[in-house]
């Protein structure tokens, strides 16, 4: 729907023109920004006609789509908010409408305690602290974390859908170690988040092994109906039962993980910890001594050298040689001489 979203880019468009009180805005000074923003956000070249921004601002004025903005002109040439405090982003919801949304909130409540709707938690939280703030006029207060600069965001919907609907698409991907982009048909199954990151899960259109794609290096996504979708033989809790973060090697078999952490560590390591298998093996007045059972990969290790010196890694031997490792190249870092910084250690 096109026609729409470029509708609602031209009411944001007013809307923070409107509110930019250091400036007086003309007609023609609306026409040229939203014009701007169109080809922004949607490759649009072309001057938008004083008829379509007079009639945006008509609709905005009107309750057609509940924004009743006080647009007054001044001096018969300048538009502005007769309000210096409105803004259409900032509408408060309506009382059916919050009677609604907290409706919905209860709904949602009722899933938490299956398995497959546990990540709705959040989303309920979320929903509860924006109610909370309605009724009390105040800010939420809970707040979430979040990078809305993040790359490739925009897949997000759209491999949803193919997801939900059973589609094939085709992407053009390239990794950090590809030197150029690739396209291949994709049979999506599964959108992650790890640490404020999201990836698809799913396999190519010939083979059977299942792919973890990080859509912030997706460059093009295109829908391919046409293609027969299999599901991938896939199972989320199954997969990753022994891994931390989203990196899974199929071949790979779990070990034991010992650690040491210090006293002053200690207590957030046994109140978060690091994986569902974590049990201690030891506790005393100089910390505690803990294991999991994980596979061996790069998320892993970020999260132990996360912990700096409040932690050491006491087995596998070949994970606890590849943490000191690590430690001596960020050491070497910081060691300077009379020649200046010091070189890259293990090059």
């Amino acid at each position: 729907m096109p026609a729409n979203r470029h509708a609602l880019i031209r009411y944001k468009t007013i809307d923070a023109c409107l509110r930019n009180r250091h400036r007086r805005w003309t007609l023609d000074d609306l026409i040229e920004a939203c014009s701007d923003a169109l080809y922004e956000y949607e490759g649009v070249d072309r001057i938008l006609s004083r008829r379509t921004i007079q009639g945006d601002i008509q609709m905005m004025r009107s309750d057609k789509l509940g924004y009743n903005a006080p647009i007054v002109v001044k001096e018969r040439k300048y538009y502005t908010y007769a309000d210096p405090d409105y803004s259409i982003m900032q509408l408060p919801i309506s009382q059916q409408g919050l009677q609604q949304l907290q409706e919905a909130v209860q709904v949602l409540k009722q899933f938490q305690g299956f398995d497959q709707f546990q990540q709705l938690s959040g989303l309920v939280q979320k929903l509860e602290g924006q109610v909370y703030a309605q009724q009390r006029q105040s800010l939420p207060v809970v707040d979430f974390e979040r990078n809305d600069d993040l790359k490739g965001l925009e897949f997000l919907d759209p491999l949803y859908r193919a997801i939900t609907q059973k589609q094939v698409v085709e992407l053009t991907y390239q990794s950090f170690k590809a030197r150029q982009p690739g396209s291949f048909l994709f049979h999506a199954c599964l959108l992650k988040e790890y640490n404020n990151r999201w990836f698809v899960l799913g396999r190519r259109h010939t083979s059977s092994t299942i792919y973890t794609l990080a859509l912030d290096r997706i460059q093009q996504l295109l829908p391919r109906p046409e293609e027969r979708y299999v599901p991938p033989d896939f199972d989320a809790s199954s997969y990753f039962q022994d891994v931390i973060g989203v990196t899974v090697q199929s071949k790979t078999r779990p070990r034991r993980v010992r650690i040491r952490v210090n006293r002053k560590n200690a207590p957030y390591l046994l109140t978060k910890p690091l994986h569902h298998s974590q049990q201690v093996l030891e506790r005393n007045q100089e910390g505690a001594v803990v294991e999991i059972k994980v596979q061996h990969n790069l998320e892993l290790e970020s999260r132990l050298l996360a912990y700096g010196e409040g932690i050491e890694v006491l087995a596998p031997d070949r994970l606890r040689k590849r943490i000191a490792q690590r430690a001596k190249w960020m050491a070497g870092r910081y060691i300077s001489d009379e020649n200046g910084p010091a070189k890259e250690c293990g090059k």
